[in-house]
């Protein structure tokens, strides 16, 4: 591995490398910033440009576009309740609490900080164990899939605070949402009323961007300007956490990191569930789980540090077995196949040079895009001193742009609108929001791979507990389960 990553270093350290590198990580991150545009618009609008490099610098760059736009994602979700991507749709729960309470500066430090760790763990997994990582992922069929979706389900039902059953209500409503569109096995349309912009199902950025973004502006029109722990100038010293905000993240940003490389290494989950599963974890084994959502600092350094560990080992399934986890791999994958690369286990063998260059320049974009955040944070923050009249025309002006941008579709927007007004009735009626998000993107997921399995198996259900995987990860659904119902029979009996 030391021998590859020389060679690696080597290529990554040139001239041209750095440059492409230096732009697609600049690029990234400020496409993260901007909420709802994303990296796979980016990717998809810049690869034209990589069609007059070599091939290594044109994956690096787009790489670099891909792991940037995770750094910014969070950038805007912590001070302003938006979410960049959606990845970093859960960060907004703990890391806008921590801007109220006037930490946005240690809240953006601390999120840099552990990206850059969990990418850098993400990276390293990947340096030493890209095949053996392969092969596990290969064990993974469509019932381990099912069952690890229905874990996800069972443990979203307590990412917010208050009544389980609100967060089951949520959970459900999400996978109402979800089967809208085209069904994947029969071809059929469900629930479009006739409406083809549907054909696609919801869409998961309108989704995000209204339920957390939109609705926070309703909800904050006509209450004046913001108070003055939000205006105040950050100086270098309210940047730096507190010695104990710095050992409770220490643990949750290792927990993320562990979850988020596995989740990456998996084709078809990515960040996204990666994030709300790191969440749900922080939530269960957290030491400040019981201010989670008010401001705890693993609420977001774990997230965070999930988010880049799964954007870098989704790479995994894409360079060693031409296998696109999501659409942004996909979009990677093409332009390897454009540049006359052959994904796939002969990669490493082949072009060595491409594989661990793409590796190396990992490394030098993480770095590179922690010392671009860290000098921006007062920059960042100093939006928060911008009048709500000024500040919020802009915000809705960009929501809209970025959700107009993904299909280029004005119903996008209606759908933006619908679930801006939505959140604000679920704020009203206090529901938790990041459950019906989380329901949205793991209904079509579990539902094919239930529908798949069984199929397979010629409709016998005993398929999700004749396979190991799965049943392991059907006895930690349980467990969960049973861990929840502990204290309301306590109860029960004491009040017996």
């Amino acid at each position: 591995m030391i021998d590859n990553l020389i060679l690696g270093f080597g290529v990554a350290f040139s001239l041209s490398t750095l440059t492409w590198c230096f732009m697609g990580v600049s690029i990234g991150m400020f496409i993260g910033v901007l909420p709802g545009v994303g990296p796979l618009a980016a990717i998809s609008m810049l690869l034209p440009l990589t069609y007059y490099t070599t091939p290594t610098n044109a994956l690096v760059m787009l790489s670099g576009i891909y792991y940037g736009a995770q750094y910014g994602g969070s950038v805007a979700s912590i001070l302003l309740r938006l979410p960049g991507t959606a990845s970093s749709a859960v960060v907004c729960l703990d890391g806008y609490e921590m801007t109220r309470n006037g930490r946005a500066g240690a809240a953006l430090f601390l999120s840099a900080v552990a990206s850059f760790i969990g990418g850098s763990i993400g990276i390293l997994l990947m340096s030493a164990f890209a095949p053996s990582l392969a092969e596990f992922a290969l064990q993974f069929g469509s019932q381990e899939y099912f069952m690890l979706m229905t874990l996800g389900l069972v443990a979203a039902s307590t990412l917010s605070e208050g009544s389980a059953v609100k967060g089951l209500a949520m959970v459900v409503l999400g996978l109402a949402l979800g089967i809208v569109g085209l069904d994947t096995i029969s071809g059929t349309m469900r629930f479009t009323y006739g409406n083809m912009e549907l054909v696609d199902g919801i869409s998961l950025v309108a989704s995000a961007m209204g339920l957390f973004g939109l609705s926070e502006i309703l909800a904050n029109i006509g209450k004046g300007e913001r108070g003055s722990p939000l205006a105040q100038k950050i100086s270098l010293r309210s940047m730096i956490p507190t010695g104990r905000e710095m050992r409770d993240s220490v643990p949750a940003i290792w927990r993320g990191s562990a979850i988020g490389s596995f989740f990456g290494a998996l084709p078809g989950t990515g960040s996204t569930v990666a994030s709300f599963f790191s969440y749900a974890t922080e939530r269960k084994v957290a030491r400040n789980r019981a201010q989670m959502g008010q401001g705890a600092v693993e609420g977001v350094a774990g997230p965070e540090a999930a988010n880049n560990a799964a954007a870098q080992t989704a790479f995994i399934p894409t360079l060693t077995l031409g296998v696109p986890g999501d659409a942004v791999m996909a979009l990677m994958l093409g332009a390897m196949i454009v540049h006359g690369i052959q994904p796939g286990p002969g990669l490493l063998n082949d072009t060595p040079e491409v594989f661990w260059g793409l590796i190396a320049s990992f490394w030098i974009g993480n770095l590179l895009l922690v010392i671009f955040n860290i000098p921006l944070i007062g920059i960042w923050v100093s939006l928060l001193r911008i009048p709500y009249k000024l500040l919020y025309p802009g915000i809705i002006v960009l929501i809209v742009i970025g959700t107009y941008s993904v299909h280029l579709s004005v119903f996008d927007i209606y759908q933006l609108l619908g679930f801006g007004v939505l959140g604000y009735v679920l704020r009203i009626l206090k529901f938790p929001t990041a459950p019906l998000v989380l329901g949205i993107v793991l209904g079509p997921m579990i539902e094919e791979n239930f529908r798949r399995s069984l199929m397979l198996a010629s409709g016998d259900y005993l398929t999700f507990v004749t396979r190991p995987i799965s049943a392991g990860l059907l006895l930690a659904t349980v467990a969960i389960v049973a861990s929840q119902m502990i204290g309301p029979v306590k109860r029960w009996r004491r009040a017996l």
